[in-house]
């Protein structure tokens, strides 16, 4: 028989084996890990929902705003909306609005632009902050406002998880009282 059909062990493991090397097994496993990321392909998890890049004219390195679903753009930075506009088109092409956005000078006149779908609600409540985390578990509640502890609840927040027995909470301030909001059961 020819040595390409020996069913024998290959050379290299009967060597590793020799020289003590050997592959570490996942508990409850009888394969090695090669299931994990950066292994054989499987795909890390993306950051972004859509990445483009396009020619624009506006000033600085960096800018980030948020699109509203009737087209409003909201920008922290002194940047005038109708020069956000390429930024916003691009991003437009793969996901629609609301998102947030984040934009990087890449040359003089291109821009990498970068977007996640967001979530947002217009809260009632009157809130004295900018960042508001709510947690539920087992009856107890956990109200922060920029990281401080308050007292009582915010009832258009909390609204917003009927049903849900525990969960958190994280609602950015967007303008005025628009708020980007994410709710994450436990």
């Amino acid at each position: 028989m020819s040595p390409f059909w020996r069913r024998e062990r290959p050379l290299h493991e009967r060597l590793a084996e020799q020289g003590g090397l050997t592959v570490p097994l996942e508990p409850g496993r009888d394969v090695a890990p090669w299931h994990q990321a950066g292994v054989h392909g499987v795909a890390r998890p993306r950051q972004w929902d859509a990445v483009s890049s396009v020619e624009a004219d506006l000033p600085g390195d960096t800018v980030s705003f948020v699109a509203l679903e009737d087209g409003t753009l909201v920008v922290e930075e002194d940047v005038p909306d109708d020069a956000l506009a390429p930024l916003a088109d691009a991003v437009e092409l793969s996901i629609a609005a609301p998102y947030r956005a984040v934009a990087t000078r890449k040359s003089e006149t291109v821009w990498a632009v970068a977007a996640n779908k967001i979530v947002v609600a217009e809260l009632s409540d009157e809130i004295g902050g900018d960042t508001v985390e709510i947690a539920v578990q087992e009856g107890a509640q956990t109200v922060l406002v920029d990281g401080a502890e308050t007292f009582g609840s915010l009832r258009s927040l909390e609204a917003l998880a009927a049903g849900l027995p525990a969960y958190v909470i994280r609602a950015d301030r967007i303008d005025g009282d628009l708020w980007e909001v994410e709710v994450s059961p436990l």
